[in-house]
């Protein structure tokens, strides 16, 4: 029993000595976290003393270009989208106005275009394509604020329908804007 228990007790103060360790570990990297002024483990660089951010209505113009086509409800699920990865990705606020970081535009292309053709000259892959104007503004430094065109697109085989892909494609392609406007904004990616 002496030895079960001595063995016990060496177990016992390892075990201690290892959660000391751990502790000091966890204290040294709170200090370089805090001490780093306003940072986020996403890689965001957000300005000293920015508290909130503002995502304006991103109007639906892709109706207005040639060869684009009008999805009703995009605009709406794309505001979404934006406000989302913001709140997701940063400690900031959402605010409907006076925002210290605003975000704005309009979706200027929503296009399906064949890709890939067979043999006899049929389309066997599309791709769906959606561009965004982005107006960034950084009321603690102008100095960040952009203006820019956001894309990317969502390949699908052509004997699919648009309607029967268009959710998988529209949360992909949204996860890919929304990610570059944000590394263009915030971590100057």
């Amino acid at each position: 029993w002496e030895f079960q228990k001595e063995h016990y007790i060496e177990k016992l103060n390892s075990m201690i000595l290892s959660f000391k360790r751990l502790k000091i570990f966890y204290i040294i990297i709170l200090y370089f976290a805090v001490s780093c002024g306003s940072y986020s483990f996403t890689g965001a660089s957000i300005p000293e003393g920015t508290k909130s951010f503002q995502v304006n209505f991103f109007e639906n113009d892709a109706g207005n270009t040639m060869g684009s086509i009008f999805e009703p409800g995009l605009d709406r699920d794309f505001t979404q989208a934006l406000q989302n990865i913001l709140q997701n990705q940063t400690n900031l606020e959402l605010v409907t106005s006076n925002g210290d970081l605003v975000y704005e535009g309009e979706i200027t292309e929503y296009r399906v275009s064949p890709m890939t053709a067979t043999s006899d000259l049929r389309a066997s892959q599309n791709r769906l394509s959606i561009s965004v104007n982005v107006r960034y503004f950084n009321l603690k430094n102008n100095e960040d604020d952009f203006e820019r065109r956001f894309s990317f697109y969502f390949d699908f085989p052509a004997e699919s329908q648009l309607i029967n892909v268009k959710s998988e494609a529209h949360d992909v392609i949204f996860e890919r804007i929304t990610q570059d406007i944000f590394n263009a904004s915030l971590a100057k990616w």
